[in-house]
């Protein structure tokens, strides 16, 4: 890492009331009494100055903070100068401190020198990114369990097991029995295993974890002409599916982004299942049956009730407004002409949310970096129990090899590529 004085827009590019532009570096008290016009300034104070350039010209109205090195977001000094957002200020700004010899940011520098000043780990920065594209509550709720630490703690707690049973591991080796702890060889195996079993665990409830940063797939089912189409446009607030009496309009998989009760929902109208000679209509259905296969949640769409009534989504008869006998519990009627059931069905919706997230919510957020090194874990301690034929050095080569892939999550145990990787992911000005 190196030392020079780095700045970007924190805030966001365009014509704006107010622009955040952050400067990181080493000493920048100097600076900051260059920008601010006083001798004595206090970090952590707003300053409201007349930003002047080098020639004494009059940038903009500012106001200005200073944050000492270590208590900062990097980790360094940093500068927060609030200017107007207008480009043309912004731009004057930049070319002052370009003109002091500062260099524009790399795509997560900011965030970068933070990891390497012992101010953030990876799953932290995995967070902050999950934060920054996060379009629900529900995204921002999980997002911010990894920033502010609560992944650290899961990890770290996993990652000292690990240490201390590989410890123990070899210790057997090297020391008399009358000098460890009694049993230690059995009270290890005993902690490996348990181990093994809350790390699967968090793994086999991914799905939930996908659904919250990807979005809940919704997939409406059915043959042609019974009306997917004009609920999807009800669903999503808009005519975003073209809506005809002719069979078989919907030839392609169209999809929106919604959000219902904090969770974001991507909703897919499918095309008319039916045996067609139609190419083009033919390769729409193979998409409908390739977007039910990953769906979360399949709502089969009927205009009369079927003969069975499938378990795995949610049943609806629709142009109910059309029928005498509404009787079935275990249906949901809608009428997209007289609005009729589509509280009841986005009740259902919400319902079938909550129970995949209450049941298999993982405690930690799982993304694909995290997914894959959590895989590996999984499997040298799956070699270090199943292995086991009483030779504690290979015992104890496992169970650190799983404790490393602990520490590649965290970052205490990295490599160029992971973190070019995780930090190339962020914004300029992060």
């Amino acid at each position: 890492m190196n030392n020079d004085t780095i700045f970007a827009l924190s805030s966001a590019p365009g014509k704006s009331g107010v622009a955040v532009i952050r400067i990181s570096g080493n000493d920048l008290l100097p600076l900051s009494q260059r920008i601010i016009n006083k001798k004595k300034i206090e970090s952590r104070h707003a300053y409201f100055t007349n930003f002047k350039d080098t020639s004494g010209d009059l940038i903009d109205q500012c106001v200005v903070v200073y944050f000492n090195a270590p208590h900062s977001f990097t980790g360094e000094d940093i500068i927060e100068i609030h200017s107007h957002g207008a480009p043309a200020v912004i731009n004057k700004i930049f070319d002052f401190l370009r003109g002091i010899g500062a260099r524009i940011a790399e795509r997560g520098e900011f965030s970068r020198r933070a990891f390497y000043n012992n101010k953030m780990d990876l799953t932290d920065v995995d967070g902050l990114i999950a934060l920054l594209n996060a379009q629900t509550d529900k995204q921002r709720q999980s997002a911010l369990k990894s920033l502010t630490g609560n992944d650290s703690i899961t990890y770290n707690k996993w990652r000292e097991s690990m240490i201390e049973i590989s410890a123990y591991a070899a210790a057997i080796l090297d020391y008399d029995e009358d000098d460890l702890p009694k049993d230690i060889d059995k009270k290890i195996l005993k902690q490996t295993e348990k181990l093994l079993i809350e790390i699967k665990s968090n793994l086999s409830n991914t799905r939930a974890t996908r659904a919250i940063q990807n979005g809940f797939n919704v997939v409406l089912v059915g043959e042609t002409n019974v009306g997917k189409s004009s609920i999807f446009n009800k669903l999503v607030g808009r005519n975003r599916a073209i809506v005809s009496d002719i069979a078989g309009t919907t030839r392609d998989v169209i999809s929106m982004q919604i959000d219902i009760d904090g969770y974001l929902v991507n909703l897919s109208d499918t095309a008319g299942i039916r045996e067609s000679n139609d190419t083009i209509e033919k390769i729409g259905i193979t998409r409908t049956h390739e977007e039910t296969k990953n769906a979360d949640l399949i709502l089969y769409v009927y205009n009369e009730l079927p003969k069975e009534i499938k378990t795995d989504g949610i049943t609806i008869i629709n142009k109910c407004d059309l029928l005498k006998n509404k009787s079935n519990k275990n249906v949901i009627y809608t009428s997209t002409k007289t609005d009729e059931g589509f509280d009841k069905l986005l009740n259902a919706i919400k319902q079938k949310m909550h129970e995949l997230m209450g049941a298999s919510e993982s405690k930690i957020a799982i993304n694909e970096r995290t997914y894959e090194l959590l895989n590996e874990c999984v499997t040298e301690l799956e070699n270090a129990i199943n292995k086991y034929d009483g030779n504690y050095d290979i015992f104890a080569e496992h169970v650190r090899r799983a404790g490393d892939t602990i520490g590649k999550i965290l970052g205490v145990i990295t490599t160029s590529e992971i973190a070019d990787a995780t930090f190339s992911k962020l914004c300029l000005g992060k």
